[in-house]
């Protein structure tokens, strides 16, 4: 008997320790959430840089009740709106961002153009049905000439970054370029394949695109997709210089558009937290000063095209903030990290 009610009470203490330990792994996982949500919300307003939105699409899923879930990856490729579409949802005039930077994307997917000596750079492509208005009417706005496209560097395999490079493939012969691990996710999605460009350069970790007086540095920085790019870019505005700091994704994706990138929530969280931190070290040390969105939105980056438009001579230009950039890149970090404690909680 007492063998037994030994045994019996050493079950039941060891459960009630199993409990307490449980219900404090819990405590400490939703005081990590927290914190790392307040590091994020701090980081998300300054007046006259409002990161807001930001804040609110990255940390949505660890604010939500259900917390983050996994999207559904078989799902069909992202709609595309018509062409023949209210023009007024996707068109925006072009606008001059820099001395050697121009902006013709849309109110929702940026596309950069990077003018050199010997030529055209374009980051992204925007979509298919806008591209000929968008970029090769945009550059002609700005008397630019289209036809110096040479290289397209494509942060990232989804539709609203590459679904217009292939128009710029067949009419300009423009290089694409984009990771190898994105490239080989391209063979695998459902995207319509009429959409997808040719495989062309594969861009590696600390590549040097170089054309002409003009040399982007491209970094491999995965999360949003198993070969996300982010790229540093040499700015000219009069006699001073600067550098822009292009984050290739704003979410951790696990998967989309019929392919898995990561195996779990947890190792795509994990990618991504290390991939910010990493480029944030990498744009610190170059004295990155300008971030240059993929969707204007989040960043206000219309409005501040439009404020050049009112620039005294010699007056700051609204794009250039190292603060602003590294705010950007702390909500990434923060709100991703909320996420993992979240489902970790």
């Amino acid at each position: 008997m007492t063998k037994r009610y030994m045994a019996s009470l050493f079950c039941a203490l060891f459960f009630l320790a199993w409990i307490a330990i449980d219900a404090n792994a819990q405590a400490s996982g939703k005081a990590a959430v927290q914190s790392h949500l307040a590091a994020a919300k701090a980081a998300a307003y300054e007046p006259g840089n409002d990161l807001t939105t930001l804040y609110d699409t990255v940390c949505a899923p660890a604010l939500s009740d259900r917390g983050p879930r996994e999207p559904d990856i078989q799902a069909l490729a992202e709609s595309r709106a018509p062409q023949t579409g209210p023009r007024s949802e996707w068109h925006t005039e072009p606008g001059k961002a820099f001395d050697n930077l121009y902006y013709i994307g849309s109110p929702f997917q940026s596309t950069w153009a990077v003018t050199t000596s010997e030529g055209i750079i374009l980051i992204d492509s925007g979509y298919d049905y806008s591209a000929k208005e968008l970029i090769t009417d945009g550059l002609k706005k700005l008397h630019l000439d289209p036809t110096q496209i040479k290289y397209v560097v494509l942060t990232h395999v989804h539709g609203d970054r590459f679904y217009g490079a292939r128009y710029l493939q067949d009419t300009y012969k423009a290089r694409i370029i984009m990771s190898e691990a994105d490239w080989n996710v391209m063979t695998r999605t459902n995207d319509p394949s009429e959409l997808k460009p040719k495989k062309d350069m594969v861009a590696t970790d600390g590549m040097k695109l170089t054309l002409g007086d003009t040399t982007l540095t491209l970094y491999i920085t995965p999360g949003h997709t198993p070969g996300t790019i982010s790229i540093l870019v040499p700015l000219k505005d009069g006699n001073e210089r600067h550098v822009g700091a292009v984050w290739g994704g704003i979410n951790a994706d696990v998967g989309r558009n019929g392919v898995r990138y990561f195996p779990s929530m947890a190792e795509t969280f994990k990618t991504w937290i290390a991939s910010a931190r990493r480029f944030q070290d990498i744009a610190a040390k170059a004295n990155a000063d300008v971030y240059l969105t993929l969707h204007p939105f989040y960043d206000k980056a219309l409005d501040k095209l439009h404020a050049l438009n009112f620039r005294k001579p010699g007056g700051p230009n609204p794009f250039v903030s190292k603060d602003n950039l590294n705010r950007f890149l702390t909500i990434i970090r923060e709100c991703t990290e909320a996420e993992l404690a979240r489902i970790n909680s």
